[in-house]
């Protein structure tokens, strides 16, 4: 048997506490002084909205994730071309965890997406001191400095270079161009610009995880 949300008019199981896409508690009236029936122990508990995250109870798994993701993350990772995916899995992972224990064992979409956003920031934030460290110790612990700039100028010279030569650049923006990049502003404003933008994608993918966990879950419930 089915019934109809008030709030988004989607179709539910009359034995469901709330609504699977909006959350709203779904409220069941039974007759008084019938003899022999009681009420559900299920609608004896505290209700709870199920798009309300209780932060408490979610930073502890998302710590506990979002750190090793984070270094697996890092760009000098040997499994950093999977960053993205370590990232999606670790929120929704996060979210399992979150409804291990909790009644009802599942949250809206909108609330894995916040949740996976914290999990997302967390781990963006130590891939990206953790790229940082490993340039600290490179460059003036283990004065490898030359050879990170020798690797950047090959880039510049050897890579994009010709590349922008071929796509019709003019020569004189060319050469302003390659001295900007090669001077010491222009790699750090690369590096700056590239943590950025990886930074985004990352909370991007871990927002999606949080949100299709908090979907999966709903639909393992339904089942």
């Amino acid at each position: 048997m089915e019934i109809t949300c008030t709030r988004c008019h989607q179709a539910i199981q009359a034995d469901n506490c709330y609504c699977p896409t909006c959350g709203l508690p779904q409220l069941q009236y039974l007759a008084e002084n019938v003899p022999g029936q009681a009420p559900p122990e299920r609608w004896l508990e505290p209700v709870h909205d199920a798009s309300i995250v209780d932060w408490k109870r979610a930073i502890r798994p998302a710590l506990a994730l979002a750190v090793p993701a984070g270094i697996l993350c890092s760009m000098f990772s040997p499994v950093s071309l999977f960053g993205m995916l370590w990232m999606a899995v670790a929120a929704a992972w996060v979210v399992a965890l979150y409804l291990r224990n909790q009644r009802p064992a599942w949250i809206t979409i909108g609330a894995g997406a916040r949740i996976g956003l914290v999990t997302g920031l967390l781990g963006a934030w130590m891939a990206t001191a953790t790229t940082g460290t490993y340039l600290f110790v490179m460059r003036f612990a283990l004065h490898q400095g030359k050879q990170l700039d020798d690797m950047w100028t090959s880039v510049v010279v050897d890579q994009a270079v010709p590349q922008w030569s071929a796509a019709g650049m003019d020569a004189q923006t060319l050469a302003s161009t390659k001295a900007l990049l090669l001077s010491p502003e222009g790699r750090a404003g690369t590096m700056l610009s590239a943590m950025i933008f990886f930074v985004a994608i990352l909370v991007s993918f871990a927002i999606g995880g949080g949100a299709l966990g908090a979907k999966f879950q709903a639909r393992v419930r339904k089942s």
